[in-house]
């Protein structure tokens, strides 16, 4: 076809400086820029980079920078753009005000190159976690106006209004529309609605409508179970949450599967574990939800001081839904004998802050995004790292099975470690396991080559 025209909650190129999980953003970004490798269901594949070499003892990484990449104003893309554009990010703070964890996991990486077409990273231990973060990182450039458009992929940015609409074209020969248009309506009945007056070839994140709602079918439709999980931090450094019985009770007191039911109107898929299916590791692992058993987690509670009262605190948004699903749960604790105050944190950026503060309560919402199972061990789990979003899970058994996934190198010795990690943390989970959404979007019958992928990015074939 000649134009695609689809509805996004958002239009925007941000910074180079920063990362984002936004879909909306992601799906703009897949287009016009390319990440340096392609995360694949776990795994990478190549991208920009299109392949690597590493010493046997995986210290040392080759990155080779395909033949021909190519910004869009006609500057080779060379080894120097790569190093700048990684110093930038390691330099940034996050939408928080907060440092960034890549400076954290490349603090004592050296990081040169070794020659145009050629990344060299050095590191004192073993680093094949690099696979991960550079699958997160999509090399751009800003243009002469100082907007970050310039990248190296299938299309280029030809108009930019942020926040309303952006018009790209092809780049090259690859296959594809010649010309997309994408137009910004952060509400998703809205974007369902152009999509029914024909305003638009298709429209994403329609899982965002508030009430449930039945699939048109005079429109072709596609789902893909997300890698964001919906979760509760507990705190496991004082309180009822000290307790690993305490912790695996909740998981038993909270029917996942009625959460996902009725609260996300069937568009969710309980959890099992701190990442999702799609992880790596999570496929080797093969794990099961932890089953709703009220009585077991009674008597799990049993041998527990359930006598003070329990904080659960929830923002109003992000996860989404974050209010009813937090009524539910705190339900759910006071039917199998828990005491429950719900506290809601009306500012959602400040919320988040105060998580990372360890200012938590005994338990608070909040959603898990990193598709890397290397982050979210070293962000949220490792008490070795103690980093930002840790909130005092202190398992040894847990941590000598991320140290031996640290050192594992090749693909299958990663992922047969981290199955090994998922398995110990279903068993004695830090979290309060939720559910993983499900992202819908619909387009008019007879367009071929889009779907969506388990990042909830529209791929256009």
């Amino acid at each position: 076809m000649d134009t695609l025209t689809i509805s996004l909650e958002k239009v925007d190129f941000l910074p180079p400086t920063r990362v984002t999980d936004d879909t909306s953003v992601l799906t703009l970004k897949n287009l016009v820029f390319e990440p340096l490798l392609k995360w694949d269901d776990g795994f990478v594949r190549p991208a920009l980079f299109s392949r690597w070499l590493h010493s046997d003892d995986g210290r040392v990484w080759q990155f080779f920078i395909r033949d021909g990449a190519t910004f869009h104003d006609g500057k080779a893309c060379v080894a120097e753009d790569i190093i700048g554009f990684i110093d930038g990010i390691l330099q940034a703070v996050d939408t928080f005000g907060m440092k960034w964890s890549y400076a954290r996991y490349l603090a004592d990486a050296r990081i040169t190159a070794e020659s145009g077409g050629v990344v060299r990273v050095e590191n004192p231990e073993p680093i094949a976690d690099i696979l991960d973060i550079f699958s997160e990182f999509y090399i751009c450039r800003l243009d002469k106006a100082g907007s970050p458009v310039l990248g190296t992929g299938r299309y280029r940015v030809e108009e930019f209004e942020p926040g309303i609409r952006t018009i790209l074209t092809k780049a090259g020969s690859s296959s594809g529309p010649r010309r997309i248009v994408a137009l910004a309506d952060r509400h998703a009945e809205a974007r369902y609605d152009s999509l029914l007056h024909g305003e638009v070839d298709a429209a994403l994140n329609l899982e965002r409508i508030e009430k449930r709602f039945d699939f048109d079918e005079s429109f072709a439709w596609g789902k893909a179970v997300n890698t964001l999980s919906v979760m509760y931090y507990l705190n496991c450094q004082q309180g009822i949450f000290r307790s690993p019985a305490a912790r695996l009770a909740v998981n038993h007191a909270v029917d996942t599967a009625l959460i996902a039911n009725e609260i996300f109107h069937g568009l969710a898929v309980p959890s099992s574990t701190i990442v999702s299916p799609f992880h790596l590791g999570a496929k080797r692992a093969d794990l099961r939800p932890i089953p709703y058993d009220p009585e077991k987690a009674r008597r799990l509670l049993d041998s527990v001081d359930t006598g003070a009262a329990l904080t659960l605190r929830t923002p109003t948004f992000m996860p989404e839904r974050a209010p009813e699903v937090s009524r539910f749960v705190g339900a759910a604790l006071e039917a199998v004998g828990l005491k429950v105050e719900i506290q809601t944190e009306l500012d959602r950026p400040e919320y988040a802050r105060q998580i990372g503060r360890k200012e938590m309560g005994d338990m608070a919402i909040f959603d898990s995004s990193p598709h890397s199972t290397f982050r979210i061990l070293n962000d949220k789990i490792s008490s070795a790292t103690e980093a930002v979003w840790w909130q005092g899970y202190d398992d040894p058994e847990t941590e000598a099975l991320i140290s031996a996934a640290n050192r594992a190198v090749d693909d299958d010795a990663r992922e047969f470690a981290y199955a090994r990690c998922l398995t110990r943390l279903h068993q004695n989970p830090p979290w309060l396991y939720l559910v993983h959404p499900i992202d819908v979007f619909a387009m008019r019958k007879g367009i071929a080559g889009l779907s969506i992928d388990h990042k909830g990015t529209l791929n256009i074939d």
